[in-house]
């Protein structure tokens, strides 16, 4: 395999599974977002990762949503697809699917929730796969936040070694000194952000030097964070810093917390914290802009006020002080967005009543 076969680098869109109001799968609101992802420039999408709700999807919808979307893009862009699980069997059976369907990369994530060790997904996992399907390219997704186990930078090198096929890490430990590790250990291997907030901060890092980013922004605004990774490739630091900032209220966002009172049986009010993880947010962001989403499927819901207060904070930041980082939204699906963001009724249809 040439080198620049297992260089990945550039922006790719971590897909949102848009719902319809009855909770299927809307792939007619699917292919409009990803045409919209290939007007703004996009490198490449990857559907059906952990913002795509790959773990309540059934199996069938999680296989046709690869294959709608290898469809809808045709070729316009990159895809790679999510196939991991937490049962090897499990990710063969997705991963064929996507090989049969014409996909040559896949991303599987670290097995969640039964928390094998570092050596049992190299050698019952990732190993596994990559023998069951000699031409297929694989990033490995690495966020212990999720799953509950990494694999480690050295065994992430001895599959590297022995499969040329392994083509990148999409990291999501937030692990800074880990990160170094994996460019130590491997110098041509592809670093992908998988945290849009450290995505400037990485790259920068001579001793990290990743490549891109698998962005949840991007459902928004592909062209802008597209644009800041092209800078930083280019090494024009100070261009991307600048733009760094009109997105950080965006990239704070991925996951809200909020304090919010509840009230216990004796009439008590107490303080808590709700963590409001993604996919939420940017469904709630996509919702209130007009865009094809729909609401998660449970157990993931509504936010309460507060965590609706800070989204919509973030967005009239963003709207007010750099609206052409959302301007291409109004555009392409012909939404008004000052109108949207000041209506109460689009924020109270978001918001948790309780």
């Amino acid at each position: 395999m040439a080198e620049s076969d297992r260089y990945l680098k550039g922006t790719w869109t971590a897909l949102i599974t848009p719902f319809t109001e009855d909770n299927k799968v809307d792939y007619e609101g699917l292919e409009k977002n990803i045409q919209f992802q290939i007007e703004e420039g996009i490198t490449g999408i990857l559907p059906v990762g952990t913002t795509g709700e790959s773990p309540t999807l059934s199996p069938e919808e999680h296989d046709q949503v690869i294959q709608k979307s290898y469809e809808f893009a045709g070729r316009k862009c990159e895809i790679l697809a999510g196939t991991g699980s937490n049962s090897t069997k499990e990710a063969i059976e997705h991963t064929k699917n996507a090989v049969e369907t014409g996909i040559e990369k896949v991303l599987l994530i670290d097995c969640y929730y039964n928390g094998p060790s570092s050596f049992e997904l190299r050698e019952y996992y990732y190993s596994v796969i990559l023998k069951e399907f000699p031409e297929v390219k694989i990033v490995l997704y690495v966020i212990p936040g999720r799953t509950g186990t990494a694999i480690l930078p050295e065994d992430i090198a001895i599959l590297s070694a022995e499969y040329g096929r392994v083509i990148g890490i999409k990291e999501a430990t937030g692990d800074i000194e880990r990160m170094k590790r994996e460019r130590k250990l491997m110098p041509d291997m592809s670093i992908l952000s998988g945290d849009d907030d450290i995505t400037f901060k990485i790259m920068k890092d001579p001793d990290i030097k990743a490549s891109g980013v698998i962005s949840v922004i991007s459902n928004i605004a592909p062209g802008a964070v597209s644009r800041m990774v092209n800078l930083m490739l280019e090494g024009k630091t100070e261009e991307a810093k600048k733009l760094e900032e009109k997105l950080k209220p965006l990239f704070s966002i991925v996951t809200v917390k909020a304090k919010s009172k509840r009230k216990l049986s004796d009439g008590t009010e107490v303080e808590v914290i709700d963590k409001y993880r993604n996919p939420l947010a940017i469904k709630t962001v996509m919702n209130a802009l007009g865009m094809p989403a729909g609401f998660p499927r449970m157990p993931i819901g509504k936010m309460q006020k507060e965590g609706i207060q800070v989204v919509k904070d973030a967005l009239f930041k963003v709207w007010r002080e750099s609206p052409e980082i959302l301007e291409p939204v109004g555009k392409f699906y012909n939404v008004d967005i000052e109108e949207r963001l000041n209506s109460e009724k689009v924020w109270e249809m978001l918001t948790a009543q309780t």
